[in-house]
C-alpha cells in the first residue's frame, strides 16, 4: 500500500541554523526510493520554502497552515482571509501599536515602515523586514497575516475575532488564520485528492501548529526538540533535529 509523509519545515526538516541536515536529505531520497509520497506541511508562505522544494525535489505541499494546498505543482485548495475582517484587524492592530504582516504566495507587505519585533521575528526564519504596502491585502488574496505582540497580548484579539485562529510562533509573532485552518485540515485536502488511507499517512513537527497535524495522521511523529506539549500528541518521539531525528524518525517507522 502507497504510504505518504509530511514534514514541517523549521526545527524539523531545517535544523537550529535553517539548514538541511545530510542525513535528512539522504533520508529524503530514500523514502522516495522506496516508493514512499513526500509532502511539506508548514505555516510558511510558498515563495518562503521555494529553494527548499528544489533541494529535496518536493513539488507537493501544504502551505499557510493548511490554507493553501498544492499537488505536484498544481494548487488543489485555496482559503484566503476575508479583505474587510483583515481591514478590521489592521485598525484594532493601530489602536494597540501593534505591526502587521500581509501574505500571498508569492510575497508578503508590512502595515509599518519599521518594526523591531517584525524584523526579530522574521529574522528567526531568515527573512529581512518587508516593505511597507497597506495597498497590498486589498489588491491580493490573502492567506494569512502576522501580528507581532508580547506574549498573552493576543488574549485580546482571540477574544473578539471568532473568524480568526490564532497560533504564536515566536516571542512576538502570531500567526491569524481563518477560524478552522489547520495543517491537518490542508493534510486531508490533499490525501483526500490522492485517495490515501489515513493508517498510511505519516507526519513529523515541533512546534504548536503541529499539534492537530500529529493528531490527524497515521502516525504523528515528534521532533525530540519539540516542546512537551507537542510531545504528547505525538506516536513516536525521535531525537533532535541536530542529532538525526528525520532519519531516526523514519527508520521507527519502518518507512527506510
Amino acid at each position: 500500500m502507497k504510504k505518504i509523509v509530511f514534514f514541517d519545515i523549521d526545527g524539523t526538516l531545517l535544523d537550529h541554523e535553517k539548514k538541511i541536515p545530510a542525513k535528512t536529505k539522504e533520508a529524503i531520497k530514500q523514502l522516495k526510493e522506496n516508493g514512499v509520497f513526500v509532502a511539506i506541511a508548514t505555516g510558511r508562505s510558498p515563495f518562503m520554502f521555494k529553494s527548499l522544494r528544489e533541494e529535496l525535489d518536493i513539488d507537493s505541499y501544504v502551505s499557510f497552515n493548511g490554507q493553501y494546498v498544492v499537488f505536484e505543482n498544481e494548487v488543489i485548495y485555496k482559503n484566503p482571509l476575508h479583505e474587510d475582517d483583515v481591514e478590521l484587524f489592521l485598525q484594532h492592530s493601530y489602536r494597540n501599536d501593534h505591526s502587521m504582516l500581509f501574505m500571498n504566495e508569492n510575497t508578503m507587505k508590512a502595515s509599518v515602515t519599521k518594526s523591531i519585533k517584525m524584523k526579530e521575528s522574521m529574522g528567526s526564519l531568515k527573512f529581512p523586514h518587508p516593505e511597507k504596502d497597506l495597498q497590498f491585502y486589498k489588491e491580493n488574496k490573502i492567506y494569512q497575516c502576522i501580528v507581532f505582540c508580547n506574549e498573552g497580548e493576543e488574549e485580546q484579539y482571540i477574544a473578539v475575532y471568532s473568524q480568526f485562529k490564532f497560533i504564536r510562533w515566536h516571542t512576538y509573532g502570531v500567526d491569524i488564520l481563518p477560524a478552522g485552518g489547520s495543517k491537518a485540515e490542508g493534510i486531508h485536502k490533499l490525501i483526500d485528492r490522492l485517495g490515501f488511507k489515513i493508517e498510511d499517512v505519516y507526519a513529523f513537527g515541533d512546534a504548536l501548529n503541529d499539534i492537530e497535524m500529529l493528531q490527524a495522521v497515521g502516525t504523528g511523529v515528534a521532533m525530540g526538540n519539540a516542546t512537551e506539549e507537542v510531545k504528547k500528541f505525538a506516536d513516536i518521539v525521535t531525537n533532535d533535529v541536530d542529532q538525526d531525528g528525520i532519519w531516526n524518525g523514519l527508520k521507527k517507522c519502518g518507512l527506510i
